[in-house]
């Protein structure tokens, strides 16, 4: 057979992306430093240079999870790969593990429980809602016997925020470990891993931190590491096993575990260097301030919240869509005409909410600002009752309240 029967039928030419303004629930939009980063010369992963550069990205991480656990370091794929990576290393079969859902995510976690052997106990709120402290002690008291708490600290599907440290207060209170989600919250809004007493954390590159998708930073307190030491049965994945990790990420004489991806963890470098540069509270204070001013633009138009402001997060917006508007349609002519992408709702909230992201490189002035015009105005062709120019002029007025740091 011809080897020419096997090209496609489409003739392929090079790929250029349209340049966008992501101001949905991830990616974020990445900074040109990232990107150069990126094109730096690929080097081999056991490297010298290299593996000096890997002791900087463990530093930085640290950093910005705010802790000393040695085995702190990016797992080689999505923060889904860095959630399985908890689950599957402290699970053992029969292990009861309290999980509180209160959107996808939780959902997930479920899921992870459940196919590593364990046992499940949700622990359901409503969506848009945070986790409720009172009904985790109650199933506590009703599950002496419960190894692990996991919880989702920002839920990507809601905007809602959960009170960490209070949760893993009450994991401490039961003698229970701790797993928690922060995809959405790492460089954003505060996490502080050593002061919570957090045991298994994990996150993504895409989100606050406006670095492109594929890595997921975790951290794993020492409690961690000899749990899986002293495992009865091996972990179900060879890949994502901690024991085998630790030979790579946690020791000074590199062994081979996989081919890292070298310039996808420049990019990592480059953009937790910048978190650095920026500073942590800096960093905290300017997701706050560009959602304040995001709320105060959106009330300008009308639009109501998802969840309640005490347990907003401030670089994940939800809210509803205005009666009578063709969700759809919005988000399309924003995309077709202003090259800005935000999200639609999941689950339950389908059709019925907006996410608005403001993460990393896209929780900027300008950004606010360009997204409420461009709301404005296609809510205005749709026969939306706005007035023009309000939603920009009360982000403006928020702006002057609220001067950055």
């Amino acid at each position: 057979m011809n080897t020419e029967d096997f090209r496609p039928e489409k003739e392929i030419k090079v790929f250029y992306p349209p340049q966008r303004v992501l101001m949905g629930p991830g990616p974020s939009d990445t900074h040109p430093r990232v990107l150069n980063a990126m094109a730096r010369p690929t080097l081999g992963h056991l490297d010298p240079v290299f593996t000096e550069m890997m002791e900087e990205i463990k530093g930085l991480m640290r950093y910005a999870f705010q802790t000393k656990n040695r085995m702190t370091f990016p797992v080689s794929g999505p923060g889904s790969v860095g959630m399985e990576m908890c689950f599957v290393n402290m699970i053992e079969p029969g292990d009861k593990v309290i999980v509180c859902s209160n959107g996808v995510f939780g959902g997930r976690m479920i899921e992870n429980v459940e196919r590593h052997g364990g046992v499940a106990v949700a622990v359901m709120d409503k969506w848009g809602e945070p986790v409720d402290p009172q009904k985790v002690e109650d199933a506590l008291k009703k599950n002496p016997d419960t190894k692990i708490i996991a919880f989702v600290h920002a839920e990507t599907s809601t905007g809602a925020s959960s009170d960490a440290k209070t949760l893993c207060e009450l994991a401490h209170k039961y003698d229970c470990m701790t797993i928690v989600d922060t995809v959405t919250s790492l460089g954003g809004t505060p996490i502080k891993v050593d002061e919570w007493g957090i045991d298994a954390i994990y996150s993504g590159s895409q989100k606050c931190l406006s670095c492109p998708p594929g890595l997921s930073p975790v951290s794993f307190s020492d409690r961690v590491t000899e749990l899986v030491k002293n495992r009865k049965t091996k972990v179900h994945s060879w890949f994502m096993d901690i024991s085998l990790l630790l030979n790579y990420w946690g020791s000074a004489a590199r062994t081979y575990h996989h081919t890292a991806p070298t310039n996808a963890l420049y990019a990592l470098h480059e953009s937790l260097l910048m978190l650095a540069e920026e500073g942590l509270e800096h960093s905290w204070a300017r997701h706050r301030n560009n959602y304040e001013a995001l709320k105060d633009g959106f009330a300008a138009l009308g639009m109501s919240y998802v969840v309640a402001e005490q347990y907003r997060l401030p670089q994940l917006n939800s809210v509803f869509v205005p009666a009578g508007v063709d969700e759809k349609e919005v988000r399309r002519r924003l995309l077709a005409e202003y090259s800005l992408e935000i999200g639609a709702g999941l689950g339950d909230f389908a059709g019925k909410v907006w996410r608005f992201g403001l993460m990393g490189t896209s929780s900027r002035i300008d950004k606010v600002i360009f997204c409420l015009n461009a709301l404005e105005t296609i809510l205005s062709d749709m026969g939306l009752e706005v007035e023009r120019g309000a939603a920009a002029a009360a982000a403006h007025k928020s702006y002057a309240a609220n001067p950055m740091l």
